[in-house]
């Protein structure tokens, strides 16, 4: 304990000793000091009243829009539903969460028939109470604030889609990599083949030189026509049409109503002179 600790302590056992001589000590652990004066309290309303008149501002109601009104009617289910509950609820010892949803209630009918009141004068008073259809309102946020709003969404929208264009271009230069890359091996291995194939050749393992050429040579077939068909299918095609595929021959020839009026297939005959003439005569 330091010496301060130790005076303190000492300071306050004189006094306690002080207080128990001269009897204000009392049961209990605090010690009054002073008395306490009686509060006067002063309802001067006629002070009150003169102060209520200098600050009163004889203003219209339209200015003013204070209504004290009753609470409004309830409907008869609603009425009847009630007194049901608050019976239900004393009998069960609950009227006090019944009082606090009455409370309620007392409110929103309160609010109620002002809404009713108030509008019923407003209207006599030829006052709007519904806003046109074409009524702009002023925005809570100014038109500087809202260009800087603006400003800084299309340079966050200019920023994602700059990000994302400089990962395209990283993509595209990955893959055009990875396709030199392919195509290098790709060389390589070529090279390596045909290196193989050289130092057969000159061992003498290999006798041809095919392997130097791009693609192998297509060997010529005399019996195929340009349109890829061998002479025995060309004649194969000639006898189908001429001769048919078999089945049912009879009456295929017969004419028909259509084949009677296609004059497609008509060749008409020569005419020659009626009169025959001698040779040698005219």
């Amino acid at each position: 304990m330091s010496s301060s600790e130790y005076y303190s302590t000492d300071d306050s056992d004189a006094e306690l000793q002080d207080a128990f001589v001269k009897g204000l000590l009392k049961p209990g652990l605090n010690v009054p000091t002073a008395e306490q004066k009686n509060k006067v309290y002063v309802n001067d309303v006629r002070t009150l009243r003169q102060k209520l008149l200098d600050i009163k501002n004889n203003m219209n109601w339209f200015e003013r829009l204070d209504i004290v009104s009753k609470p409004a009617p309830l409907a008869p289910e609603i009425a009847v539903q009630l007194e049901e509950q608050e019976t239900q609820n004393i009998s069960n010892n609950k009227t006090e969460a019944f009082n606090e949803f009455k409370r309620e209630t007392n409110f929103h009918r309160q609010a109620q028939a002002a809404v009713l009141e108030g509008l019923a004068r407003l209207k006599a008073l030829g006052v709007l109470t519904k806003r046109p259809e074409d009524y702009f309102a002023e925005m809570a946020k100014s038109d500087s604030h809202m260009q800087k709003v603006r400003s800084m969404l299309v340079k966050k929208q200019a920023e994602t889609e700059r990000i994302e264009t400089v990962r395209k271009i990283r993509q595209q230069r990955k893959i055009s990599k990875q396709l030199q890359k392919e195509g290098k091996v790709k060389k390589q291995n070529e090279k390596k083949e045909m290196l193989d194939e050289v130092k057969k050749f000159r061992k003498g393992i290999r006798k041809d030189l095919d392997f130097l050429e791009n693609k192998k040579p297509q060997k010529h077939n005399p019996n195929k026509s340009k349109s890829g068909q061998t002479r025995s299918q060309m004649k194969r095609q000639y006898k189908d049409s001429k001769f048919g595929l078999g089945g049912k021959k009879k009456g295929l020839k017969a004419n028909t109503k259509e084949s009677s009026a296609n004059m497609e297939d008509y060749r008409p005959s020569f005419k020659t002179n009626s009169k025959m003439m001698r040779p040698g005569k005219k």
